[in-house]
């Protein structure tokens, strides 16, 4: 599965590559990494809605021996520009996700789930290169029979810029 995350992730900013056809970029594209609520790593795309407004898409999957499932989040963001190449933003919004697992002497899992979240983050994006690194913070709230808790994560995102 791990082959396959970077599989993906590679077509996706190759292709994006060649896109990338003027100074302002009103996508972005890359990986999210953290989170802290078993998904791992997460695909994440922006498309800027203007200068301080985006919507951000993230889809984050994990699959190993006891446990599958994925997760996908919809956030609109308002962006403001601090110094320099820095800006900081907020955003909310939800989502919905899956997970099954099995573990020895248990009962197997299964469950779909839908969430709210808010996002807080801070981001860099470089002048030489099209790149956007940021660091950010999301918290869920889940409703599910077994996933109706709060998750509080923070992630690193890396993003092509086109």
């Amino acid at each position: 599965m791990r082959n396959l995350r970077l599989y993906i992730s590679t077509v996706f900013i190759c292709f994006s590559m060649f896109a990338y056809s003027q100074n302002f970029s009103e996508n972005a594209i890359g990986l999210r990494f953290g989170g802290g609520d078993g998904f791992g790593s997460e695909v994440t795309y922006q498309k800027a809605l203007g200068e301080e407004n985006r919507l951000e898409v993230n889809l984050g999957w994990n699959t190993d021996d006891d446990f599958s499932g994925f997760k996908l989040t919809g956030l609109y963001q308002w962006v403001w520009h601090l110094d320099g190449n820095f800006n900081w933003y907020a955003g909310a919004g939800g989502g919905l996700g899956n997970y099954e697992y099995e573990l020895p002497n248990l009962p197997d899992e299964n469950e779909t789930f839908i969430f709210i979240a808010g996002q807080v983050g801070l981001e860099y994006n470089f002048d030489e290169i099209p790149l956007q690194l940021s660091l950010d913070t999301r918290p869920e709230l889940s409703f599910g029979n077994l996933n109706d808790d709060l998750d509080l994560g923070i992630a690193l995102s890396a993003r092509y810029r086109f």
